[in-house]
Order: structure tokens, then sequence, then C-alpha cells
């Protein structure tokens, strides 16, 4: 896979470039509007592996492929209560044609990592 922080297309009209960091907000934002996720597990990577590795951002591991291709890897707790299959499913479901309507990438993979499950409300979550 590529490390590539943008893309560039040509068209008729002239060019459309994706850094890094518009996948990054699409795939944040479609994560967390889905109902049982309770937020982005920040803790899934070790200190050391968040230091080199350039790709992981709060949550979410992007790479870039070499035909317009992308890899997802997002990290998730969950709330108490919800199907962990179910609410992982919708999040592919979402990442998958948010990424796809709003860039010109092709999704290859998204995996879903349920790091833990939250229990209580908001003001007082305990992560298991």
């Amino acid at each position: 896979m590529a490390n590539r922080k943008q893309k560039l297309v040509d068209t008729e009209e002239g060019s459309v470039s994706y850094k890094r960091n518009v996948v990054l907000s699409i795939v944040k934002l479609a994560s967390q509007e889905i109902n049982g996720i309770a937020s982005l597990s920040t803790d899934a990577f070790s200190m050391w592996k968040k230091m080199f590795n350039k790709n992981y951002n709060r949550g979410v591991l992007i790479e870039f492929g070499e035909d317009d291709d992308v890899y997802v890897d997002v990290y998730v707790n969950v709330l108490f209560g919800y199907s962990v299959k179910d609410v992982a499913f919708r999040v592919q479901e979402n990442i998958k044609s948010s990424i796809e309507s709003m860039t010109d990438f092709k999704v290859a993979a998204i995996n879903v990592n349920v790091t833990g499950v939250v229990f209580g409300n908001n003001e007082e979550m305990t992560v298991v």
C-alpha cells in the first residue's frame, strides 16, 4: 500500500486533491453517527506505536492503496445493550457509503475493532 497524504484528480475543468485529513474526518463523523457507538477508542494502540505510525489518528487508521483504494481500521467503544455485531456492520456500511459518495476513493476494506463496552450515561462512562 502506498503511503500518500493526498490524491490528485484531473478533470477537464481542473484538478481536485483530497488530503488525508478529509478522509479522516469523513470516517470519524460516519462512525459517530451510528446509534450504539459511545466513542472512538484512543487507547487502541500503545504510545510507542502511535508515535511512529503517522497513519493513526485518534481511533482511526487509514492506508491508501495504489489504485485509489482506501483501507480503514476504526477502533470504537460500544454502548452496553447494543448488538456489537449490528453496530459494527452499520459502522462499516456508513463509512463505505460516506467515503465513496464524498470522494473519488473506493473502499477496499473497513475493519471495525471494538475495544470496549461502555456502561452508563455520558457523564459517568465506564469502559470495560
